[in-house]
């Protein structure tokens, strides 16, 4: 098999302290364990994702973690940055934001000024609908200063984020890139491969969908949304990264197709040259 540089686009990480207790939270909120599914084991820490990128030779993550209320952001964006200072071979970290928050502008000027690439968001987690008045302001701010956004996209049992929803957003910050993660939709993967696809400032992320997706399906999404706009990512520490690579490697796309999926989407994206 070729040796392919690889980046894992979509990891969560979290002080040593709470780390335990963040990953069974994420496990418990997607009824992941409910429903007796296995997932990695994995605590989101550091050591955990080191670890884990030697094993699969793992050129370098993109590091995050979701505020849940507005006066965590700028400590949340200080601790990625911190952690890409010390393993800055390794990490490539993206801000926190939050809708509660009375200085959009200036959250996302501390970003660039502590070196961050992005903005992450989960409406799910953060209870707030994407094209809420608050949220638009987020992407006001993020498209006019070149900040793109991973968000946390699709829920069959909500409707924060799913594609009527999106679209709408996508439509009004036509500058403004956004990476859709689950597949643009998660668990309405099919809906949102079918409404989402046309958006020429869309990528999706390939993160907490394998595990759910007959072959023949997850293949047919990533082609409905071109292997030029998908971006491989685990969703650590959700899934191991070695499952996840051997499924995309499965699915019968050509090696600059999966070099397009594996790091040159998400460098393009990031404006990251290499």
């Amino acid at each position: 098999m070729k040796d392919y540089k690889i980046i894992d686009s979509h990891c969560h990480i979290f002080p040593d302290k709470i780390a335990e207790k963040a990953t069974k939270s994420t496990d418990r909120f997607y009824g992941i364990t409910d429903a007796g599914i296995k997932t990695s084991g994995y605590v989101g820490n550091v050591r955990t994702l080191l670890a884990q990128c030697r094993v699969m030779n793992i050129d370098k993550c993109i590091v995050n973690s979701v505020a849940t209320t507005a006066h965590q952001v700028r400590s949340i964006n200080e601790f990625i940055a911190n952690e890409v200072t010390l393993h800055p071979d390794k990490f490539i970290g993206l801000g926190a934001m939050h809708p509660d928050s009375e200085d959009f502008e200036g959250d996302a000027d501390h970003i660039i000024e502590l070196g961050l690439h992005g903005v992450k968001l989960h409406p799910d987690i953060q209870n707030f609908k994407i094209d809420d008045p608050k949220a638009l302001k987020i992407f006001d701010v993020c498209e006019k200063k070149g900040l793109p956004i991973l968000i946390h996209t699709g829920d069959s049992r909500f409707d924060n984020s799913n594609p009527n929803r999106v679209a709408p957003v996508l439509e009004q910050f036509p500058d403004l890139v956004v990476i859709g993660a689950h597949m643009g939709g998660w668990s309405i993967w099919k809906e949102a491969s079918e409404k989402l696809s046309k958006f020429k400032n869309f990528y999706v992320d390939t993160c907490s969908s394998f595990y759910a997706l007959k072959k023949e399906d997850a293949k047919k999404i990533i082609e409905t949304y071109g292997t030029d706009k998908v971006i491989f990512g685990t969703d650590f520490p959700m899934w191991p990264a070695k499952d996840e690579l051997e499924y995309l490697f499965s699915l019968g796309f050509s090696e600059p197709q999966l070099e397009d999926i594996l790091h040159n989407n998400i460098l393009k994206v990031l404006k990251i040259y290499d």
